[in-house]
C-alpha cells in the first residue's frame, strides 16, 4: 500500500494550514489499527487537506492513495474514506451558475480535476456496495449516485441490492441514493419516482416506506400520495410501536449542551472549530455596525474524545461529532427517522398546511424522541414560512413542562425566536421560568454570560413575569450581555429595573472592557427612556476609553436621545461633541431630541450628508428625517442622492425626503426599486409607507404590498442559514404592509404612493 507516496513532492504543496509535508502521515494514519490515530488522521484530512470542502494540489495528490485505502479489506473505517472521496469529487461545476473570477480560476480547476479523478475511479464502488463492512456499504450508494458516469447502471444496482441488503440503515442509504440520481439526472426522475412509489405501497418496513416518501418529496413531490399526512403519521406510529423502539428513556441519558436546537449537518465534512465569543458590534443588513441589533454569542463546541485517552490528546472535531451523534441518538429506536422527516419537510417545501399537520401529530406523540424532532423542525418551518401556527406553537409550549431537559430546552429555544408568535405559550413560559431559576442565566466557556431562552422568550412577549429573572441577572458580578435588549422589549413594565441599571452603569470601570460591560446597561436604559440616568450616561460619554470608544459613545448618545428633554443637563456636552469626528451626527441627533435646537444641528447634518463615507451620509440622512419640515431646506440635497450608486443610501435619502418635504411621489420609484433589488430593505420601506399612508389601492405600491402579503415564503428566509430575529422582522414587515394598505383610501396632497 502507498506505493510511490514518498516520491510525491508534498513539501512543495500547501493545504489550509501551510506546507503539506504532513499529508503522508495523515494518509498512513487512516490505515492505522489504532482507532484514535485513525480519528486524528481523518480530522486532519477534513481540517487541512480538504478544509471546508476546498481542493488543493495536495488534495488531488491524495486521491489515488484514498482509493487504495477504500478497497483494502484490512483497513478499518473504510466507510469514512469513501465519504471523504465522495466529498472531494462531488463538486459539480455545471451546477454553479455564477461566473468565476480570475482569483477563483485555480480553485475551480482543482475542483474539476478532483471530480474527474474520483469519477474515473468510481467503478470500485460497485464492488463496495456488497462489502462485508456495513460502514462501507452505507457510504457506497451515495458515492455511486454522486460520482459514477452511468446513472442507469447505478440505479439498476440499487434496485437489485435492496431486497438482499440485511442492514436497515444501508437499505435507507440505497433509497437516498436513488433520490440523488433523480435530482442529478432529471430524465431518470420519473423512473425513480415509479420505484419509490412501489416501495411506499409494497414494503413492510415503515422506515423504508418513510425513506421512499422522503425521497419522493425531494425529487418528485407531485408523485406523493394525496393523503401524505395520515400516511406518514401512521408510519411514525409503527416505528414507535415496533419491538425495541424507544427501549431507553431519554430522560436518564447524558445530553449535550449544543445540538438541542439545530443539529449540525456537515456538507463537506466536520466543521471548523467555532471561535470563542468576542463581543462585537452587530451589523445592519448593509454590513454596517448597528448597535440597535441584538448580538448573540456563538455556542461553544461540545463533545469529547474517548475517555481512555482524554489526558493524552485533545479531542478531534471528528471525535466531537461522533460523540455528539452518539449522545443525540442513544436510546432511539430509529435514530435515522429525524433525518428522513427533515428530508420530507424540505421536499414538501411550501405545503405549509401539510407540514404543520405532520408536526402537530408528532408533538402529540407519546414518544419523546418524535416530539424532540418535531420541536426542532417546528422552529425551521416557522422561521422560513408564513402560516397559521397557533396550534403548533401551543403544542411546542406544552413541551416546556416535560421532565426531559432536552425536550424542554429545545422548546424554549424555538419560542425564544418567535417573539409575538409565542403568545399562546406565555403561561407555560412563566411556569418554566418559576420552576427553573438555574436556567435564568447561561454561562459560557468563554465570553460573557447570556440570558436563558425562557427568560428571553417571555421578555420578548413584553410579559412582566420575566422581571424577577432580569433583576437577578442585574445583580450578578458580570451582567449578561443581552439583558438590556430584554429590558427594552418589556418597555414600561421594566421600569422597576431602572435603579439597578443606573447603579451598575455607575460602577462600570472605564477601561478597555467598558463597551462590553456598559452597552447592555445603556441598551436597557434606552429602552426605558430613563432620563433620570443622564448623570450616569454622561459619565460614560465623557470617559469612554480609546478601545471601542466610538461604539461606546454612540450607545451613550442614543441613550441620551431616547431620554428627550429629560436629558437637558447633557446639552452642553452634546453641543461640544458636534464637531467631534466620528460621533458628530449622533451628537446632533441626540441634541435635536433633547433640545430641538435646529440652528445648531442642521449645519452638522448637512455637512455629514456630504461626507465621503457612505455610512456617515446614511446616518446624516436618517437624522435629517427626524427633523421633518424643520429640515425642508435640505430637500434638494436629499433629492440629489436618489440616484446614488449605493442602494441603502438611496433608500435613506428617499425616506428622509418624504419626511422633510411632505411629498411622496418623487421618492416612490426609488423605494419600490430598492424593494425588488434587496429584500432586506423591505422593513425600512414598509415603515415609511405605513407612516405616510394610506396607500392608494390602485397604485403600483399597493400591488407590491399585496404581493408581499400573499407570499408564503418569509422575505428574509435563507437556505442554509438564519438570524435570531428573522421571524420577528418578517412578522413586522407583514404588519407594516397591512397598516400601509388600511384606511379610507383617500389620498392627500402628494400622497400617491
Amino acid at each position: 500500500m502507498f506505493s510511490g507516496i514518498d516520491e510525491v513532492d508534498w513539501a512543495s504543496m500547501e493545504h489550509a494550514y501551510g506546507p503539506a509535508d504532513d499529508v503522508p502521515t495523515l494518509l498512513r494514519g487512516l490505515a492505522s489499527a489504532d482507532p484514535a490515530e485513525r480519528e486524528s488522521a481523518l480530522d486532519g484530512m477534513y481540517g487541512a487537506v480538504h478544509h471546508q470542502g476546498d481542493v488543493y494540489a495536495c488534495t488531488l495528490a491524495c486521491i489515488p492513495f484514498l482509493f487504495e485505502l477504500a478497497v483494502d479489506p484490512g483497513v478499518q473505517d473504510r466507510g469514512s474514506v469513501v465519504e471523504l472521496l465522495t466529498s472531494i469529487g462531488g463538486f459539480d461545476l455545471d451546477e454553479d451558475d455564477e461566473e468565476i473570477d480570475e482569483d477563483e480560476i485555480e480553485g475551480a480547476a482543482n475542483y474539476a480535476m478532483a471530480a474527474a479523478a474520483v469519477t474515473a475511479g468510481a467503478g470500485v464502488f460497485f464492488e463496495l456496495i456488497a462489502d462485508e463492512d456495513p460502514g462501507v456499504r452505507l457510504a457506497a450508494p451515495l458515492a455511486l449516485a454522486t460520482l459514477h458516469r452511468h446513472p442507469v447502471r447505478v440505479l439498476a444496482l440499487l434496485r437489485e441490492r435492496l431486497p438482499v441488503e440485511p442492514d436497515e440503515e444501508v437499505r435507507l442509504a440505497l433509497v437516498e441514493a436513488a433520490g440523488r440520481i433523480a435530482l442529478r439526472h432529471r430524465p431518470l426522475a420519473g423512473q425513480v419516482a415509479q420505484w419509490l412509489t412501489l416501495l411506499v405501497g409494497r414494503e413492510r418496513s415503515p422506515g423504508l416506506r418513510l425513506a421512499a416518501l422522503a425521497q419522493l418529496a425531494r425529487c418528485s413531490p407531485d408523485a406523493l400520495p394525496r393523503d401524505v399526512v395520515p400516511v406518514v403519521s401512521g408510519l411514525l406510529r409503527e416505528l414507535r410501536t415496533r419491538p425495541g423502539a424507544g427501549a431507553t428513556d431519554p430522560e436518564h441519558e447524558p445530553y449535550p449542551r449544543q445540538g438541542l436546537y439545530e443539529p449540525y449537518e456537515p456538507q463537506h465534512g466536520p466543521y471548523e472549530p467555532q471561535h470563542a465569543y468576542e463581543p462585537h458590534e452587530p451589523l445592519d443588513p448593509d454590513g454596517e455596525p448597528d448597535p440597535d441589533a441584538e448580538a448573540e454569542p456563538e455556542a461553544d463546541p461540545v463533545g469529547t474524545a474517548d475517555a481512555s485517552r482524554a489526558e493524552q490528546a485533545a479531542p478531534t472535531l471528528v471525535g466531537q461529532l461522533r460523540a455528539l451523534s452518539a449522545q443525540e441518538n442513544a436510546g432511539r429506536g430509529a435514530p435515522w427517522a429525524a433525518d428522513l422527516l427533515r428530508t420530507l419537510h424540505v421536499g414538501l417545501d411550501d405545503r405549509v398546511g401539510d407540514r404543520t399537520a405532520l408536526l402537530v401529530d408528532q408533538l402529540r406523540s407519546p414518544d419523546r424522541w418524535q416530539r424532540i424532532d418535531a420541536v426542532r423542525m417546528s422552529g425551521g418551518l416557522i422561521r422560513a414560512w408564513r402560516g397559521s401556527y397557533e396550534e403548533l406553537v401551543g403544542l411546542v409550549g406544552d413541551q416546556l413542562s416535560d421532565p426531559d431537559p432536552r425536550l424542554a430546552e429545545a422548546a424554549s429555544h424555538v419560542l425564544e425566536e418567535l417573539f409575538s408568535l409565542a403568545a399562546p405559550t406565555a403561561d407555560a413560559l412563566a411556569a418554566r421560568l418559576a420552576a427553573d431559576p438555574g436556567g435564568w442565566v447561561k454561562e459560557w466557556a468563554s465570553g460573557p454570560p447570556g440570558l436563558g431562552s425562557t427568560v428571553k422568550a417571555l421578555a420578548r412577549l413584553g410579559d412582566a413575569r420575566a422581571l424577577p429573572a432580569l433583576a437577578a441577572a442585574l445583580e450578578l458580578p458580570e451582567v449578561p450581555h443581552d439583558v438590556g435588549f430584554a429590558v427594552a422589549h418589556l418597555g414600561e413594565a421594566a421600569r422597576p429595573l431602572a435603579g439597578a441599571l443606573r447603579r451598575r452603569l455607575a460602577g462600570v470601570p472605564l477601561d478597555e472592557g467598558a463597551y462590553d460591560r456598559a452597552s447592555p446597561l445603556l441598551a436597557g436604559l434606552t429602552g426605558l427612556r430613563a432620563g433620570e440616568a443622564t448623570p450616569e450616561v454622561l459619565r460614560v460619554l465623557r470617559g469612554a476609553p480609546a478601545y471601542r470608544g466610538e461604539w461606546l459613545r454612540t450607545a451613550a448618545l442614543r441613550a441620551l436621545g431616547s431620554f428627550g428633554p429629560a436629558a437637558r443637563e447633557a446639552v452642553p456636552e452634546l453641543r461640544a461633541m458636534l464637531r467631534r469626528p466620528g460621533t458628530a451626527t449622533e451628537a446632533a441627533e441626540a441634541l435635536w431630541a433633547v433640545a430641538g435646537d435646529r440652528d445648531a444641528v442642521l449645519p452638522v447634518l448637512v455637512e455629514g450628508l456630504g461626507s465621503d463615507q457612505v455610512h456617515d451620509r446614511r446616518a446624516a440622512a436618517a437624522a435629517l428625517g427626524a427633523l421633518g419640515p424643520q429640515a425642508a431646506a435640505v430637500a434638494p440635497r436629499l433629492r440629489g442622492l436618489l440616484g446614488h450608486d449605493e442602494l441603502w443610501l438611496r433608500v435613506d435619502a428617499a425616506i428622509a425626503l418624504r419626511k422633510v418635504s411632505g411629498r411622496t411621489e418623487e421618492s416612490t420609484g426609488v423605494l419600490l426599486d430598492a424593494w425588488e433589488k434587496n429584500r432586506h430593505v423591505r422593513v425600512r420601506v414598509a415603515e415609511c409607507l405605513a407612516r405616510t399612508g394610506p396607500v392608494d389601492p390602485a397604485s403600483t405600491t399597493a400591488q407590491v404590498l399585496r404581493a408581499e402579503l400573499s407570499s408564503v415564503r418569509r422575505h428574509n428566509a435563507l437556505d442554509g442559514g438564519y438570524g435570531s430575529h428573522d421571524t420577528y422582522e418578517d412578522e413586522k414587515l407583514l404588519a407594516l404592509c397591512r397598516q400601509a394598505l388600511r384606511g379610507t383610501g383617500k389620498t392627500g396632497r402628494g400622497n400617491t404612493a
